[in-house]
């Protein structure tokens, strides 16, 4: 059981432009980093709300316990995010949770739906990003959150619902299993004037280096375009 402290929300927040909500350190970086870069350097403040420390990953010879690899990962996350520039900027938010990495689905929902929830209703995002119904990879830790995100969303009132994003490609998964709830892509972004530092903030997290690998050979077009699906356009 890992008891460590995280980063604390605040009481009062400032309006976020976007509010991602993902459970594990690196998720932000693949498919959104070049995304939070341009709104940070626009002038918006964005937020993230990391819902677990990711101790369950591999550790590839880098640390021996799961409590030492969370410790490593959150280190990851905490360089990752200087280099976005998400915890250098006044105004905007990053908060980590200690919900068990890799068993989401087996905890009770309502305090996942609650943390999202009031995330958002602190934040007012203008959009939220979270993963898609199949999880991008059907991680159940991925679907979980999907899952959790969208019942907060589903419970705002109409009218304060922000704008709801879900991670997407424009290729169909190769697990012919996630193709049902695939969703193509409907909306990119050109995150190319941000290339280096995107990724340099990747090759932060030293312990995902089988994910990097995987994603650039799998979708080397993301990494200069980022794309999303929102729901209901």
């Amino acid at each position: 059981m890992l008891t460590r402290m995280t980063h604390a929300p605040e009481a009062t927040s400032p309006r976020l432009k976007l509010l991602l909500i993902l459970p594990h350190p690196d998720d932000e970086v693949y498919g959104a980093s070049g995304t939070l870069m341009t709104l940070l350097a626009e002038g918006h403040n964005c937020g993230l709300v990391t819902l677990t420390h990711g101790e369950a990953g591999r550790m590839l010879g880098l640390c021996n316990t799961p409590e030492e690899l969370a410790e490593l990962r959150d280190a990851e996350l905490r360089a990752c995010l200087a280099v976005i520039g998400l915890t250098t900027t006044p105004g905007s938010s990053f908060e980590q949770h200690n919900f068990p990495d890799k068993y989401l689905q087996d905890q009770p929902m309502e305090p996942i739906i609650e943390t999202a929830r009031e995330a958002m209703t602190r934040h007012r995002p203008e959009i939220v990003l979270t993963f898609p119904p199949n999880g991008s990879n059907g991680h159940p830790d991925h679907v979980t959150t999907h899952r959790a995100v969208k019942a907060a969303w589903d419970a705002l009132p109409e009218g304060e619902r922000p704008r709801l994003w879900y991670y997407a490609s424009d290729t169909a998964p190769e697990n012919e299993a996630l193709r049902p709830e695939w969703l193509p892509a409907n909306l990119r972004r050109d995150v190319t004037p941000f290339i280096t530092r995107k990724l340099q903030a990747i090759a932060c997290h030293r312990t995902q280096a089988l994910s990097t690998v995987d994603f650039i050979r799998k979708f080397p077009e993301r990494i200069v375009e980022e794309t999303f699906y929102e729901v209901g356009v």
